[in-house]
């Protein structure tokens, strides 16, 4: 019941984030039109469509990682550590992304507008995603041990296996372990 709940939420939810993001798209299509069609300086035009872009990127990759992560409909122990560090890193990621295109692009427009007083706000933008990326470091350096531990629990039958008989066992078929090394 538990599973087919989170099976259910999660293909809700990723379903809604990939809509979501669709219709960004499309937004920053008309936006970009509309500029056009306005007459508008083409850089403002630029700028305002790859704003939203970004902003559509970012909504679709928590999407497909909702939707990879709960979408799936199995009966089988969740993997906490392993589930939380793939989805977090992932999302932080594209959102590291989109702060410094962000950042990189208001200084772009700032410059360009002759307000280098104003460019405390992209540098601000730019510093917040370091200490992101750095605090997503942290994160995954501190659970490093505990994910090692939980995959080793999980994989210490498919060892006893493969010793057992090495001749049915594709020794190629590997998966990446919480270290990021070939398991």
């Amino acid at each position: 019941m538990v599973n087919q709940l989170k099976f259910m939420m999660g293909r809700l939810l990723a379903l809604t984030f990939l809509s979501l993001s669709m219709f960004l798209v499309g937004l920053a299509a008309f936006q970009f039109l509309e500029g056009i069609s306005e007459g508008k300086e083409i850089i403002n035009i630029l700028i305002k469509s790859i704003n939203t872009s970004i902003i559509a990127l970012a909504i679709f990759e928590l999407g497909l990682g909702i939707g990879k992560e709960y979408g799936k409909h199995t009966e089988e122990e969740d993997h906490t550590f392993m589930v939380v560090r793939r989805t977090i890193t992932r999302f932080v990621g594209t959102v590291c992304i989109a702060l410094v295109l962000e950042g990189l692009i208001m200084i772009i427009k700032y410059s360009q507008l002759d307000l280098a007083g104003n460019l405390f706000y992209p540098v601000g933008i730019l510093i917040g995603a370091s200490v992101l990326l750095a605090g997503t470091g942290i994160f995954l350096q501190l659970t490093r041990k505990d994910c090692e531990r939980q995959q080793s629990n999980l994989k210490l039958p498919i060892v006893k296996l493969v010793t057992k008989d090495l001749s049915r066992t594709n020794l190629n078929n590997r998966s990446m372990g919480c270290s990021g090394r070939q398991v």
